[in-house]
């Protein structure tokens, strides 16, 4: 198959909610996962989409583990994922939900330079908001490798926003503390340096590697710097809040 053929066969999943075997056999290299995926955002924009932002993914050590890799990914966010905090997503068992919470940056203006800084990196952040990532895999029963989620968006499905929206100045990034909770069950913990060792070293990994790539990051785009600790599988009639240490909560619900 071409990768214009592999990336036609992520759409169909994604829009049927029908997984594909893995397609790691025909995807040698993370250079051609990434093409796949720029054919499917052009595919998107070309419909109507419109992007707001990008995830990192793979940041945190419990999640590389458990997805068997070992270096951060990227993926692109559209405005039809941006989801409100605490809303319920109608319940769909082929889209293979599983929710992450972690900080989302709010960038207040470019970084369009491949030799980006962290003085510049830290500059350009306006905001800091908790966040929940919905991820969803469009290869069946998660059966992934790094070019497997690379091609497949990073395998995003949707994202919250919380409320409340912080400076950098006013909480402590690296030994924030999250908490995940399932109604009165803790399901997932972690502290922001999991993301990378800090979530700002994502964020500068991310811009320098968005310059590179052509689709550097402005202003207004929302980053998602990476999951603070395991990824829980959603379930039908899930409630899920995480509260991140100084920062806030976020809430997202599935349907029955």
């Amino acid at each position: 198959m071409s990768l214009q053929q592999i990336a036609e066969a992520l759409r169909a999943a994604e829009a049927s909610a029908t997984p594909i075997p893995a397609i790691r056999d025909r995807v040698m290299t993370g250079e051609d996962a990434y093409a796949i995926q720029e054919i499917n955002t052009e595919a998107r924009l070309a419909a109507g989409g419109r992007l707001v932002g990008r995830k990192i993914g793979l940041t945190n050590p419990a999640v590389q583990a458990q997805l068997g890799v070992d270096q951060p990914d990227y993926g692109m966010l559209f405005a039809d994922m941006d989801l409100a905090h605490g809303a319920v997503l109608p319940w769909s068992e082929g889209a293979q939900w599983k929710a992450e919470a972690e900080l989302a940056f709010v960038i207040g203006r470019d970084l369009s330079m491949p030799d980006c800084t962290m003085a510049e990196a830290i500059r350009a952040v306006e905001y800091v908001v908790p966040s929940f990532e919905i991820v969803g895999s469009r290869i069946a029963n998660w059966d992934i490798k790094f070019v497997d989620t690379v091609a497949d968006n990073a395998s995003s499905a949707f994202f919250t926003l919380g409320p409340s929206a912080r400076k950098l100045t006013d909480a402590d990034l690296l030994n924030c503390r999250m908490e995940m909770r399932s109604g009165d069950e803790v399901v997932s913990e972690g502290v922001g340096r999991a993301c990378l060792g800090s979530p700002l070293n994502a964020l500068l990994w991310l811009a320098r590697t968005m310059a590179k790539a052509g689709r550097p990051l402005g202003e207004g785009d929302v980053v998602l710097s990476g999951a603070l600790g395991p990824m829980v599988a959603a379930t039908p009639g899930a409630r899920l809040t995480a509260e991140i240490e100084g920062f806030g909560e976020t809430a997202i619900g599935f349907g029955e």
